[in-house]
């Protein structure tokens, strides 16, 4: 008679209990020399450190249960042995991860490069899913990216950040990480805080050198004695008769304007306040002047323009929960 066939839900409570049996620790606190801790940390500049996925590479870094017969988990190991892993030894979870979920704690990893294919055949790993809908069809950590994992407390940042450099989606990700903790700092979720990131994320990396000559985020005197002094270093005056932008800047090297307006209630950069910055550049002899519209989420941007549509053409849009990427607003030539 057939032995019975243990399913990899059984096989893991079984493994559980055990190990609770024995008052052993059902993963350890470290494996491969790296804390789940480091996971999150690094993940976290990539923006991807939601429990699901920190769970997953912590599992694939196991080097001490065996996924497959004479295999560890930092080996191979199927999205199956992965959900268990998570939910029995890793959580106090009754049921595996569902496998549908792959697509949102393995793909992630896969999309960036830090998880690859494999897949188990006559006893060795191949590169890639090479058999459709085998169980055999596996996941393993990018050397690389265990490297990061492994780094020296005071190295991984900079290995991570090479690391990305290589990769588009990798660089995107950590540019949205970065706004993330840029947020945090902040304690004001309005207008304020808003032309903050827009000065010092946007600003920074999409308007390389440019200046802040002005900010309009403060009560009492608009303009202050030190923007003042700015605003004489670039030959430029702001009257009442202007329209003030949020953030003013100036490029030296090319002698090109930029406003900025941030947007949590009103006041996109629309075709009037282009026509009345214009005439701001053109009496101080300007070479030129550009606008971005920033908005906080995805969400804010959609229902101000879902509602208005007033965005200037030629005119720019970032979101700041999308921060690695700008929009040029732009309409139909008479030729389509």
């Amino acid at each position: 008679m057939a032995a019975k066939r243990v399913t990899v839900e059984e096989r893991f409570r079984a493994l559980r209990k055990e190990s609770d049996a024995e008052s052993k620790p059902r993963v350890p606190k470290k494996l491969q020399g790296v804390t789940k801790e480091r996971v999150q940390k690094v993940l976290a500049k990539l923006d991807l450190d939601n429990a699901d996925i920190v769970d997953c590479v912590y599992a694939l870094l196991d080097d001490t249960h065996t996924s497959y017969p004479g295999f560890k988990f930092s080996d191979g190991a199927n999205t199956a042995r992965i959900g268990a892993h998570i939910a029995f030894l890793q959580r106090d979870g009754e049921i595996k991860l569902d496998r549908e979920g792959r697509d949102y704690w393995i793909k992630p990893l896969r999309d960036i490069g830090a998880v690859e294919p494999v897949t188990l055949i006559k006893g060795e790993f191949f590169s890639g899913h090479v058999v459709a809908k085998s169980g055999n069809s596996a996941y393993r950590l990018d050397e690389a990216f265990t490297e990061i994992l492994k780094a020296p407390d005071d190295k991984w940042e900079s290995v991570l950040k090479k690391w990305n450099s290589q990769d588009v989606t990798r660089r995107r990700l950590e540019l949205q990480a970065e706004a993330a903790e840029e947020s945090k700092k902040l304690v004001d979720t309005g207008h304020k805080d808003l032309i903050k990131l827009s000065v010092n994320f946007y600003a920074k990396r999409f308007l390389p050198g440019f200046k802040v000559l002005y900010v309009d985020d403060s009560d009492g005197d608009r303009i202050s004695e030190e923007e003042k002094k700015k605003l004489k270093e670039a030959d430029v005056s702001l009257t009442i008769e202007d329209a003030f932008p949020d953030v003013l800047l100036w490029n030296s090297e090319t002698d090109w304007l930029w406003c900025i307006e941030a947007v949590t209630s009103d006041g996109e950069v629309d075709a009037h306040k282009v026509k009345q910055l214009t005439k701001l550049c053109e009496r101080h002899g300007k070479k030129g002047i550009g606008f971005t519209t920033t908005f906080k989420t995805w969400r804010a941007a959609a229902a101000r323009q879902g509602a208005n549509k007033n965005l200037a053409i030629g005119s720019f849009m970032w979101i700041a929960e999308d921060p690695s990427r700008q929009f040029e607003v732009r309409t139909f030539t008479q030729n389509d």
